[in-house]
């Protein structure tokens, strides 16, 4: 297949891992961290696409420690921001031009019921520019991992004895 007969349904990424806009900063580097993923999409209860973290976006509004990102919330670090988006019959040249017009260096996939289908990156791009990978088999649906992550923090230090005897 050549490149210009691809489109974005070729060369998507189907299997996501996603987050809902009231996650917070940690959580959400954390699931990029442990994913060793550059891209993190936040969509709503009903699938639908928000807009895509990047690990720089995260690393752009971290202040504060621990504390301070789980207080806040990923929606906070999308507000303002447009998200550039393709349907999945969309051209691989398309593609790259909706990249290059936008300044991005992903672009989700959005099927007819205006749901997330996949991401395509510029190394998906590349790949397939590359002939290293042929067209994906069609799956219908996107496979979006939902995980909910706890921080491990420090137990509080508890009171001894002899504090407990001294009072507050």
């Amino acid at each position: 297949m050549t490149v210009e007969a691809m489109t974005a349904a070729d060369v998507m990424s189907r299997v996501l891992v996603t987050v809902k806009p009231d996650e917070s900063p940690l959580m959400a580097w954390e699931l990029m961290r442990r994913g060793s993923m550059h891209h993190l999409p936040v969509v709503d209860a009903n699938s639908r696409i928000i807009g895509v973290l990047t690990r720089e976006d995260i690393a752009a509004h971290w202040s504060g420690g621990p504390a301070e990102q789980s207080s806040s919330q990923v929606r906070q670090l999308l507000s303002g921001r447009r998200c550039p988006h393709v349907p999945p019959d969309a051209s691989l040249p398309a593609v790259a031009d909706v990249m290059l017009e936008s300044g991005v260096d992903v672009v989700p996939v959005i099927g007819a019921s205006g749901t997330l289908q996949g991401l395509v990156t510029v190394t998906d791009v590349l790949v397939a520019v590359a002939g290293r990978r042929g067209a994906s088999p069609r799956h219908e649906e996107v496979s979006a991992g939902m995980f909910r992550l706890e921080p491990v923090l420090p137990p509080k230090p508890s009171r001894t004895a002899e504090d407990q005897r001294q009072g507050p």
